[in-house]
């Protein structure tokens, strides 16, 4: 994933006004002007580490200077020094929420998703672990990279990717029958179908009608491989691609990924991750004479 420069700039520089408000009233009536200092980003714990080039960018943006120490998608330890700042003491101090707000949500969904593509490796399959459009409103872009980081699918970024057709369309549409004959009258030859299904059944009128990606919503790992099998027996499951969602979590992924599926997604990787510890600190304050 990449946006370019100037965009992800504006989008940044958006966080930090929302955070700043009329200003930094602790560090304007503590920290005299003309003060150079230099910090240190750290990790407080082990992790993949995501977030460190939108860091960059932020902080150059506002005249810092920003030397990343290590690279997105490295694993470090505790103590770990990611980058060092360099720069007018009260911009660093102003930024420093933002930038640790980025770092520490990015590289937390880096580290869950990782632990969960490693998880899954280490029992010998090779499917993919997905996240979904569960995100926090104007952190989309960052939530999905932190997946990507980690080694993860990205799913879709945004509406116009992929007709997923879900239970509340099939409500009005009628049927997935129709539902499907209809996407498939008006998309473009670049666009999958994904269908999500309850039972077998429906599954196979997926399939059969054309669906490219069949989502088996909440079911069960048991009632997953019995619809694999139906589909293999109907001679239908080499023509679609089965995603597992829903109720599927760290303790039970294995058991999942055991039913057969390609694809197993998870909301909660981008719905409600634990920030991964990372802390500023200045080492070091010059006064400018």
């Amino acid at each position: 994933m990449a946006f370019p420069k100037r965009l992800l700039e504006e989008k940044l520089r958006g966080f930090l006004e929302e955070d700043i408000g009329q200003g930094d009233l602790t560090t304007l009536s503590t920290v005299p002007s003309g003060v150079t200092a230099k910090a240190q980003i750290l990790a407080k714990e082990s992790g993949v580490v995501a977030g460190l080039e939108e860091a960059q960018i932020l902080l150059e943006s506002v005249g810092l200077h920003a030397k990343p120490l290590i690279k997105d998608g490295l694993r470090v330890k505790a103590g770990a020094v990611l980058m060092e700042i360099r720069g007018d003491a009260r911009t660093i101090l102003m930024v420093e929420r933002t930038l640790l707000n980025i770092i520490s949500r990015m590289s937390g969904i880096a580290t869950e998703t990782n632990k969960l593509v490693r998880k899954i490796e280490s029992a010998g399959y090779t499917l993919k672990i997905a996240c979904t459009r569960k995100t926090a409103p104007g952190l989309l872009y960052f939530d999905k990279k932190a997946v990507m980081i980690g080694g993860g699918d990205t799913h879709r970024l945004h509406l116009d990717d992929l007709i997923l057709i879900k239970d509340n369309h099939l409500k009005i549409a009628g049927d997935i029958v129709n539902a499907i004959k209809k996407a498939k009258q008006t998309a473009s030859f670049a666009k999958k179908i994904e269908v999500e299904v309850t039972t077998p059944t429906d599954a196979i009128k997926a399939a059969k009608t054309g669906a490219d990606i069949i989502m088996l919503d909440n079911m069960k790992p048991n009632q997953i491989k019995e619809t694999i099998k139906k589909l293999q027996q109907k001679k239908l499951r080499s023509k679609v691609l089965i995603e597992a969602s829903g109720g599927i979590t760290e303790e039970n992924i294995l058991d999942y990924a055991a039913a057969g599926p390609d694809i197993i997604s998870l909301g909660a990787i981008t719905e409600s991750p634990k920030s991964l510890d990372i802390s500023l600190e200045v080492v070091e304050v010059i006064l400018r004479e």
